[in-house]
């Protein structure tokens, strides 16, 4: 049983760090300081985008993660 969490740990752990790295950063320097406000307004559709299922899938894998170690460390 904790050979089995272990291996699924590791695998959320693996996915998660892929996941993150592969969002883009939020910071866009210069030119987001100029155009924050046009950003602001053409953040409805921001739900469907890829950075928006990679922040959500972020959030679900870092929770499995978070309950796999607790699960390991009561085990």
């Amino acid at each position: 049983m904790t050979f089995a969490l272990t291996i699924i740990q590791l695998i959320s752990a693996i996915t998660v760090t892929l996941v993150v790295l592969l969002q883009s950063g939020k910071r866009s320097g210069l030119s987001g300081a100029i155009s924050g406000g046009a950003e602001t307004f053409l953040s409805k559709g921001k739900a469907k985008t890829i950075d928006a299922k990679l922040a959500k899938a972020t959030k679900w894998i870092g929770l499995v993660f978070v309950l796999l170690t607790l699960s390991l460390h009561f085990v």
